[in-house]
């Protein structure tokens, strides 16, 4: 009985505000159906931000550092990566494999440029954790140094912030910075990966 009293709540909700939004958007000329595919066409296409991505596509080997605490020297290890693109190149799909913090080390990550939003949007998952790990940002005017930023919760309570400045050099070389600020602390460089195109 309840999941059919749900539906019909909602139905009687939208029946009342309707005209309250007819009346709000009385004024505003609504947008000819062709225009607004049009729109999602254009809003649908890759465009330049992709086809910078689809250039990193292919096999790399990467060196990782990680500073455990400031002014402390980082351990290093290195690892692979291999990048491709889906869903007809909108977005840049990556397999890490490697070590952290002395352990095998694997994760998957997802990046996008969202042509609506004009934002890069970045998913990452890895063997260290069971949530995903979101980030948001914007780039420089080549489109070559992208800067996300994100937060995640931390088990012992609190947030940690991040902020990650990824830089495509060329075809062949590309570094990934991450910082890190414990409960509002002050900033430090927590990790950087090097990738080298593998021959």
């Amino acid at each position: 009985m309840r999941s059919a009293f749900v539906p019909f709540t909602c139905l009687a909700l939208a029946l009342l505000a309707s005209p309250v939004i007819a009346k709000e958007k009385k004024h505003e000329k609504p947008m000819d159906q062709q225009a607004m595919m049009e729109l999602w066409k254009q809003a649908a296409t890759p465009g330049e931000p992709h086809k910078l991505f689809a250039t990193l596509a292919g096999s790399w080997t990467t060196t990782t550092k990680e500073w455990m605490e400031p002014g402390k020297p980082p351990t290093e290890s290195t690892g692979t990566a291999e990048l491709k693109m889906l869903l007809d190149g909108r977005f840049l799909y990556q397999e890490f494999n490697g070590q952290m913090m002395g352990r095998p080390f694997n994760g998957i990550g997802i990046d996008g440029y969202d042509n609506i939003r004009k934002k890069y949007v970045t998913a990452w998952m890895d063997s260290m954790g069971t949530g995903i790990f979101l980030m948001e940002g914007t780039a420089s005017p080549d489109g070559k140094t992208i800067t996300l930023k994100g937060s995640h919760p931390e088990p012992g309570g609190g947030h940690m912030s991040h902020r990650a400045i990824w830089k495509l050099i060329d075809n062949n070389n590309q570094t990934f910075d991450m910082y890190g600020a414990h409960h509002g602390q002050k900033e430090t460089k927590m990790m950087e990966i090097t990738y080298q195109r593998k021959p």
